[in-house]
């Protein structure tokens, strides 16, 4: 049982949103993401096409015995029967019949030029399979919606064709008709004239469908709303081929915040963030930093005066309050901060800065000058929570000094790769030279610090390098190119980044590796010598 009937959100994210380039799920992948959207509490779940292919085959045999939706009815995709054959008889309509869903959607064209083209049959045989195809489904006991496929391409061409189509299917028992916008040309002024059209003279309930491809998909399918569609279609995060389909966490948010139009169970929508994010860990595709209320940065502040008027009142600056789709609020640090931006993200590391205006100037100035020599701190929260505490106490959190390093790489004959480091360090007096290997320079350099420095500091047995980046930058003020490095350090509790720069990238690898063992044993409770 759908939540709302009066109005559908309709996710197709483990259909049209695995045709993404380099989007590769497998059973048990859709199996995960079918519950995650399931939590969120869509209406509809669109499956993928049984019959078509072993693994959505699979995936409907699994999901018949072990999917236990609370609040999504599962649908199985496919297309109307083939022509000139009955659709008791056609083999793809049968795996549809058999598939235990409860609700199926049905594509047939509705582009004349398709239908001649691409089905090679008669435009009459194309609205007899509509006809056929949903009557036989609906005998069978499912639930029938019907995608009008390339709709908009097919009004322009002949709007009378494509209004038959739309008028025979509701005629014919589909609960409702999806106009869809398959290339993504659309705009939203024009879409919404279709649609209003469209209900004018069918009667039909319908729904929208719509691609990115003009960068418009959310916009247009706002517009169909607007118009008086009550069925949206999309996938999560956007996903999809081409540009993507229109992304429904965007969309959802729209209706419910703006619109103040209840789509979702109540309070769902505040597990957005994390339920976008989870399935971004399961595509394996890294989530936009920008994407609209759920994206890391979608409520982030980088400019001064952002800030210190988001320190009076952060509606000044933000459209809707942050907890609503569970996201948080962020004070990024960089060359455009001001005292507020340095103020708000101390407090978000849980740094007293005391109020003390010269100290906050201070830090500013130094934030400035260190991003001008290709620092980020926006990024390293770890090395800038370090750099508060060295201006607070008057010196830098240290734990042991590194007087020495060496790396080397050799290629051996046979070809493989042996990388090597020696690194000498000074802590709690001594002086300790430690070896290690890896399978780069900076895996080496890791290896042997954290082997070196365990004689003294056992806890580090718990560090992970968990993710490096490296970026060579342009360069600056006359010095050349340089090299930034980001490190991403994990002691299985929780994860923090530090940076450094120089124009050698062990170099930079070093300072960013000694701020992220330096960050980690302040985590395990040590106080600096």
């Amino acid at each position: 049982m759908t939540i709302n009937d009066a109005f559908h959100i309709y996710d197709t994210t483990l259909r049209d949103g695995a045709q993404q380039e380099g989007l590769n799920l497998s059973v048990h992948d859709k199996l995960a993401i079918a519950r995650h959207l399931d939590d969120l509490g869509v209406g509809f779940i669109e499956g993928g096409w049984p019959g078509a292919n072993p693994k959505d085959t699979e995936f409907f045999a699994r999901a018949k015995k072990e999917l236990q939706l609370k609040n999504a009815t599962f649908v199985a995709f496919g297309a109307t029967r083939r022509p000139n054959v009955k659709a008791a008889d056609d083999a793809l309509l049968g795996a549809l019949r058999d598939s235990g869903a409860p609700a199926v959607t049905l594509v047939a064209k509705a582009y004349d030029r398709h239908v001649d083209l691409a089905l090679k049959t008669t435009l009459d045989e194309n609205l007899e399979m509509i006809r056929d195809s949903i009557t036989h489904l609906r005998d069978e006991g499912q639930r029938v919606f019907l995608d009008a496929e390339h709709f908009f391409d097919g009004y322009r061409s002949n709007r009378a064709y494509a209004i038959e189509v739309v008028r025979v299917a509701a005629e014919s028992g589909a609960d409702v008709i999806a106009l869809c916008d398959t290339n993504g040309g659309m705009l939203p002024d024009e879409l919404s004239q279709v649609v209003h059209d469209v209900l004018q003279a069918s009667n039909a309930r319908l729904g929208i469908h719509c691609h990115n491809d003009t960068g418009c998909a959310v916009a247009n399918s706002m517009a169909a709303v607007a118009a008086g569609a009550t069925h949206v279609q999309g996938t999560l995060n956007g996903y999809g081929e081409r540009t993507g389909n229109a992304d429904l966490v965007t969309i959802i948010a729209n209706l419910e915040l703006k619109k103040e139009k209840l789509v979702l169970p109540a309070n769902a929508l505040r597990e957005s963030f994390r339920i976008s994010h989870a399935i971004a860990e399961i595509t394996n595709i890294n989530p936009s930093a920008r994407q609209p209320y759920v994206g890391v940065s979608a409520f982030a502040h980088k400019a001064g005066l952002h800030a210190s008027a988001i320190k009076v009142d952060p509606s000044l600056y933000q459209h809707e309050d942050p907890e609503s789709v569970g996201n948080d609020m962020r004070m990024l640090v960089s060359d455009m901060a001001g005292r507020a931006s340095i103020e708000m993200k101390s407090i978000e590391l849980g740094v007293d800065l005391g109020g003390d205006r010269e100290l906050v100037g201070r830090i500013v100035d130094r934030v400035k000058e260190m991003e001008a020599r290709g620092f980020t701190f926006e990024a390293a929260d770890a090395s800038f929570e370090l750099l508060l505490h060295e201006e607070i106490n008057g010196s830098r959190a240290s734990f042991f000094t590194i007087d020495h390093w060496l790396t080397s790489v050799e290629r051996n004959e046979d070809g493989s790769i042996i990388t090597k480091a020696e690194v000498t360090v000074t802590a709690q007096g001594k002086q300790i030279v430690c070896s290690g290997a890896g399978n780069g320079p900076v895996n080496a350099f890791d290896n042997a610090l954290r082997s070196g420095l365990q004689q003294l500091y056992p806890e580090l047995s718990a560090l992970e390098l968990t993710d490096y980046k490296v970026r060579i930058l342009e360069g600056r003020l006359g010095t050349g190119a340089v090299t930034r490095v980001l490190v991403e350090t994990s002691d299985g509790k929780g994860e923090w980044n530090t940076v450094g720069v120089h124009e050698n990238v062990i170099a930079a690898s070093a300072m960013a590796l000694e701020d992220a063992v330096t960050y980690g044993l302040l985590r395990q409770g040590r106080k600096p010598e």
